[in-house]
This record gives C-alpha cells, structure tokens and sequence, in this order.
C-alpha cells in the first residue's frame, strides 16, 4: 500500500507549532514532528527535515529553507542580473541542492527549474559563468529528468558543442545528460536524435587523461542502453547500443580509456560496467575480444582482485561477452576460471561478487563440457557451494549458483557424485523452500542432478475441456 504523503508547508507548521505551543527546542520540535508523521505512516523522503530559518534580519516572522531563500533571490534577478552578480546565491543553491532528494525536489515545486535554465542560457558565453549555472542545472535534475524540457535538451546539446574543449564544462554536462536520462527514455530519444552520443564517445577520446570526465561519460552512455522508464511499454535501449558500438566506435574508444587508467578502480569498474551493457550482439562480444577488452579483463582479474566491487563489475563484464561460445572459450584457455574461483574465494563474504562468479561460471559452462571440466578442476563448484551456504538469504546468489550446477551436469553425468558430496541436494532444496524464484532452475538442477524431485506438468498438448 502507498505512503501518504504531505506538504513542505504542513510539515514546517507542525515543527512551529512544536516549538511556539509546546515550548520545544528547534531540534526537539523537528524530531518530534518527524516521529509524529512517520508512526501515522507519512512518506517523509520528499520533504526537507529542517527548521526553517529566518530569511533577513529586517523580518525576522519570515521564515523559509535556505534552498528557497537562494531561489528567492536568483528569481529577483532574473530578467534583469548578469550571473556574476548572483554567482554566490546560484552556488548556495547548488550546494543546497547537493544536501539531498528532499531539497531538490522542494526547489522543483518552487518552479526553480525555469529560472535556473534562463540564467543557463544567459551565461553561454562566459566559461567561468556557464560552469556556474550548468552545475546548478545538473544538481536540480538529479533524481527529477522530468523537469527537462525541449529548450533544456537544446541548451545542454549546445553547450555541450561550444565547450567540447573545456574538461570542466564538458564533465558538468555530462553528468547533467546523465541526470536527465536515468528513468527517461523520451530525454534519452530526444537527446541520441539531437546527436549526444558522439559528443559523449568523442569527449572520451579528447580528455583521456581526465578520470573523473571518463567515469561520467562512461556511466552517460551506459544509461542510454537502460530501459527502465516504467511509463514506456518500449524503449530504444537495444538500438541505442547498437548506435553507440557501429556508428560511434564505442567498444574502441571505452577499451582505449580502460588502458590509459589502469591503475584508478573506480574509472575502470565504470568502463566495464558500460562494456557488458554494449555486449548485445555476437559480433559485439568477439569484438570486445578483438580488441583486447578481454585481455584487460583477465590482467585486472589478476592484479586488482582485492577491490571487490571491481571485481563484481570486470566479472559482470566477462558474463556478457561470454554469450559468444567462441569467447567461452578464449576465456577459459586464458586461465580465466581460474582467477573467477580466486575471486569468489577471496570475496565470499560479498554477496554480488558471489552472484556474478556463479553467473560467469554458468555462462562458461553452458553448452560446453570442456569448460566444465575446467571449472570442476578449479574448484568453481565448491565455490558455489561455498556462496550458497554463505548467502541463503540471497535469492540471486541462490539462482546463479543453481543455474551453475545444473549447466555442469546437464550434458554428463560425470559429476554428479562429486556435486551431491559436497551437499548440494540439500543446498538446492532450502533454497527452493526459501526463494520461490528458484523453483525453475532449482527443480532443473535437482533432476539433472539425478535427485527426486516433483515436476510439475503445466500442459500437455492436448485438447479438453476447461471444466471438471
């Protein structure tokens, strides 16, 4: 059932009436209103839990947040202000904007989005300005891409050309396209149409040597293959990675990146990130290869497994460019299974480097009995084993490892002893009592597995009568 949800208004009153009627300190009279709509079952994520402070020393009775004290003076000067005249109350609002959810979208109510985007438009040709307002524009939208509108999506496009140079204004951008593009697919349509990707993959290419750029243009075009605007029964997220891969050389330019940063975790869990998003096709995925994208995985497999979330991204990345069997096996030939099972092993404590080596392992497994061998020699088994015991409360983990085993002893028999000592029977079964999102590959694992289980026949082809 949805929360209910309240007014910024309501709740300011009810803090006032605390601290006016009840005599309650400031931090008091919030705390308690926070308790008192939260055990009334209030949604308090979209409002501003503060107290609201005295605007200016000339009416101390008006009282406002600080966001929209900023916004009150930015909108004053709207039509009439150079923007380095109110470059202060542009980044206090920015800064405010940052604090969290609850401010920005109380500034959206306020209709911050219209003045922020005329100062945008009137500082396009000052570097130092345009960085300004832009970085106001990408903390407004953080979370609300609604907001964007024609005039927004022309506005970062044409900043985005005039400054292609500047690292700093590009970066900002950036992130702003970003913003805008997470759970929107109209922007992202409207934007890959108005030509943001190769703006995105050429900035890339420009400022290689710019970390925190890379990681922002990296994480950009992976939100461009996303399909997660629940409004939209279909979105272009294949034929946006197509675009970003064929037309854009995306797979070439991300893989450069990788190797010019190979000591910074956090650009390249970004860059392999967007590398499994991009491997959609067969053709892609050996690409990928072609290019040294998996050589890059196996080296950062090796020399870097201590950063589990590194760790998580480069083995999600190797589950999706081994779709393409010939892949499956360049990576089991470069000892890849090997480093998979040191991985799991060094990290079994975290539950999503535990799912995505399952998921790798099964993937490499899958329709090729050599690779099965492999992964029995090199202790992958025991290593689902190990995750299922550690994680019995985590339903992919569950999944992954099931679907794992199941893919070793579907095509032989082989191992299906050595799999049940290690206590997979019992494993599996708790996992189908636990998790009924593994009834499917739990049940396929079981009976390939050759352990009693009770398969439910849904149809048999025949025609009948719809009533007893």
């Amino acid at each position: 059932m949805a929360k209910r949800r309240i007014t910024q208004e309501t709740f300011d009153a009810a803090v006032k009436e605390n601290m006016e009627e009840f005599e309650m300190d400031p931090d008091e009279a919030l705390r308690e209103a926070v308790e008192q709509f939260e055990s009334q079952g209030v949604d308090l994520s979209f409002i501003v839990k503060a107290v609201p402070a005295v605007a200016s020393d000339e009416k101390p009775e008006e009282q406002t947040h600080e966001i929209i004290q900023a916004l009150e003076s930015l909108r004053i000067g709207k039509d009439s202000t150079s923007v380095t005249e109110v470059t202060a109350d542009m980044k206090r609002f920015t800064e405010h904007c940052l604090l969290g959810f609850a401010q920005r979208y109380l500034a959206a109510q306020k209709d911050a989005y219209p003045v922020i985007l005329s100062y945008c438009k009137k500082s396009m040709d000052e570097q130092d300005a345009v960085l300004t307002t832009l970085s106001a524009l990408a903390a407004l939208t953080d979370g609300q891409p609604d907001l964007l509108d024609a005039e927004g999506q022309q506005f970062l496009l044409d900043v985005f050309k005039k400054y292609q140079a500047d690292s700093s204004v590009t970066r900002v951008v950036i992130r702003a396209v970003r913003h805008c593009c997470l759970k929107h697919e109209q922007n992202r349509q409207d934007l890959v149409k108005g030509g943001i990707l190769p703006l995105i993959t050429g900035a890339i290419t420009q400022h290689s040597g710019c970390a925190d750029l890379v990681k922002e243009a990296s994480a950009a075009l992976r939100f461009m293959t996303f399909d997660d605007d629940v409004r939209v029964t279909f979105g272009h997220a294949h034929e946006h990675a197509k675009m970003i891969v064929l037309e854009h050389n995306g797979l070439k330019v991300l893989i450069a990146a990788a190797k010019a940063h190979t000591n910074n975790t956090s650009v390249l869990s970004e860059l392999c990130a967007t590398l499994s998003r991009l491997a959609v096709r067969n053709e892609f995925c050996q690409d990928i290869c072609d290019l040294g994208g998996l050589k890059l995985m196996m080296t950062l497999l090796a020399d870097s497994y201590e950063s589990a979330e590194l760790v998580r991204q480069v083995l999600s990345a190797i589950r999706a460019v081994a779709g393409n069997d010939d892949v499956k096996d360049a990576v089991v030939n470069a000892g890849g299974v090997q480093l998979i099972v040191i991985a799991m092993n060094r990290h079994t404590s975290n539950s999503a480097v535990c799912e995505q080596g399952c998921a790798c392992l099964s993937v490499l497994a899958l329709r090729k009995p050599n690779n099965c061998k492999a992964i029995m020699e090199n202790g992958g088994a025991l290593a689902a084993i190990q995750s299922m015991k550690t994680h019995t409360d985590a339903v992919n983990v569950q999944k992954q490892a099931c679907m794992l085993l199941r893919n070793l002893v579907s095509r032989t028999n082989n191992y299906n002893q050595l799999i049940l000592e290690m206590g997979a029977e019992a494993l599996i079964a708790e996992a189908l009592r636990t998790h009924r999102d593994c009834g499917d590959v739990g049940k396929a694992a079981l009976r390939d597995l050759g352990c009693q289980v009770e398969l439910k026949e849904l149809w048999t082809g025949k025609h009948g009568s719809l009533t007893n």
